[in-house]
């Protein structure tokens, strides 16, 4: 009797259905009336007959993983919080331009299908759509043995969102004299984990070690789950007190903190990033003390304690920075936008193919 089968090959697609099952409920509650068609569908419908109302809708969209922080979560068989890392990313990229999200898909690929685990990892992105907004109307498990290990999987996700053309935020809002103001991280969020890894395995420390430094298990203290921006900027963006204050706004990913702030500013501008206006979080220190490194060396690659920037009207900051606190997010003023000419050595001018401002980051971090 042959045994060329699917399951012989190592793809188990009961436990797939079964994945799907555990999930069904926590997806469902993503769902308002625009999302049409229910669950479990070959596409997710999302009724946008509301767009009739914008005088010129724009779609944004955004797609981003979690990168090497999943190795973490394997490691710890803790996964319940990457979900959120990965709505962070990508949802937290669509509120940037000024749009509200509407709907998320996600793509999880897998070595091995392990339905509890894959449920758990699901769990969480509909927990942070839900906080965000944003409809989780579909998405794909993939079961990959042979190319990945039976514990080891990726995720990614891809969002869409709208905004009305003359509300679009960006560099062209900005003007000299506006002030930036740094929203605070709950830490790491999902950059520079390949970077972590290689300190934790240069000092043969593991993830189920535990710190005092770090308050207990080293992997739980650096699963640690992204930080949403979306809700409370979406708040400040609708305020009709605050209208048309924001300018523009950077997460803070990839790349680091000057790189990213300088996409959002003018051709022209130069802004100088007060470090001394925050204490970056113990996480950066103590793993700077771990690689024998200094927090500035890590500036390019950690958000050290900034996860988003919003460059503002500078007599509106002190309402934006209240309403933020408001909403649970500790912000404050660490620079102002400036258009006079200025030596820019040593700034960082633009990033990832845009040509933007010049940024540096000067002074010593507080205590």
């Amino acid at each position: 009797m042959s045994n060329a089968t699917y399951a012989a090959a190592g793809v188990d697609t009961h436990a797939g259905d079964l994945a799907v099952s555990l999930m069904k409920s926590a997806v469902s509650a993503t769902h308002g009336p625009e999302v049409l068609g229910g669950f479990g569908g070959f596409a997710g419908l999302y009724d946008v007959s509301f767009l009739t109302t914008f005088k010129r809708p724009l779609l944004a969209t955004s797609t981003d993983g979690v990168g090497t922080k999943v190795a973490i979560a394997q490691a710890l068989d803790k996964h319940d919080t990457i979900g959120q890392d990965l709505v962070g990313m990508v949802v937290d990229d669509i509120i940037v331009v000024g749009a509200r999200p509407l709907f998320m898909t996600d793509y999880i690929a897998c070595g091995k299908v392990v339905p509890e685990r894959i449920a758990s990892i699901v769990e969480g992105i509909a927990k942070a759509c839900a906080a965000t907004g944003t409809a989780l109307v579909g998405g794909e498990t993939a079961e990959h043995p042979g190319l990945l290990g039976p514990d080891d999987y990726d995720v990614a996700g891809a969002a869409t969102g709208v905004v009305e053309a003359d509300q679009v935020l960006g560099a062209e809002r900005v003007v000299s004299g506006d002030v930036v103001i740094a929203m605070a991280s709950s830490g790491l969020h999902s950059n520079g984990f390949s970077l972590v890894r290689h300190i934790l395995a240069k000092r043969d420390i593991g993830y189920t070690d535990t710190s005092a430094e770090l308050g207990g298990v080293v992997g739980e203290a650096l699963l640690e789950p992204t930080r949403l921006y979306t809700g409370p900027l979406l708040s400040v963006l609708a305020d009709p007190e605050l209208a048309g204050v924001v300018h523009s706004l950077s997460h803070v990913t990839g790349g680091g903190i000057a790189a990213n702030l300088a996409r959002v500013l003018p051709v022209g501008s130069w802004v100088e990033v007060d470090r001394s206006t925050w204490s970056p979080d113990p996480i950066f220190r103590v793993l700077g003390d771990m690689a024998g490194s200094t927090l500035e060396s890590a500036e390019g690659t950690w958000n050290l304690g900034v996860g988003m920037f919003a460059v503002v009207a500078a007599n509106a900051a002190s309402s934006v920075i209240a309403r933020l606190k408001s909403e649970g997010i500790p912000s404050w003023v660490a620079g102002r936008v400036s258009m006079a000419a200025h030596d820019l050595t040593g700034f960082e001018q633009g990033a990832k193919g845009v040509n933007g401002g010049a940024v540096r980051l000067v002074g010593a971090y507080a205590a």
